[in-house]
């Protein structure tokens, strides 16, 4: 089975290559669409590194079978499904993306077997990028 995941990944951290393991274990062939960069300033911040490095540091990670940087944010990420071929798109714990609008539009666009599922978090208190940024900053701090 064909397995989508989507993410930013901007500055890897174990919380994403738990993401990924999860996503490889629900089929045998895992692509990631990394976040183009005009979309991770629209939706999160300035990314840390472009979306071309974040995409070799993805494609890098063994559960990782392709890495494609997505469409920029005027595109709908949909767009995407007739290159990626997907037969399940995993979500992360911790993505804002509602499963129900998510199958409801797969369903609009004639999409509807393909299974929408979302992995389990890690439980590590530095599992995401802010939360590892915040440490950082307060371990510079507490060094002055």
């Amino acid at each position: 089975m064909r397995v989508m995941a989507v993410g930013v990944f901007d500055l890897l951290h174990a919380g994403h290559l738990h993401y990924l393991e999860q996503a490889k274990a629900l089929g045998n062939h895992l692509t990631v669409v990394v976040a183009h960069d005009d979309t991770v300033r629209i939706r999160k911040h300035e990314p840390v590194t472009n979306h071309d490095l974040r995409r070799r540091m993805v494609e890098g990670l063994k559960p990782v079978d392709e890495a494609i940087v997505g469409n920029s944010p005027d595109v709908s990420i949909f767009e995407i499904l007739p290159v990626v071929n997907p037969e399940i798109i995993a979500l992360g714990y911790d993505q804002e993306h509602a499963e129900d609008s998510i199958r409801q539009k797969l369903n609009e666009l004639g999409y509807g077997a393909i299974k929408v599922t979302r992995v389990e978090g890690l439980s590590d208190d530095l599992d995401g990028t802010r939360k590892i940024i915040a440490r950082i900053l307060d371990l510079s701090r507490n060094k002055d």
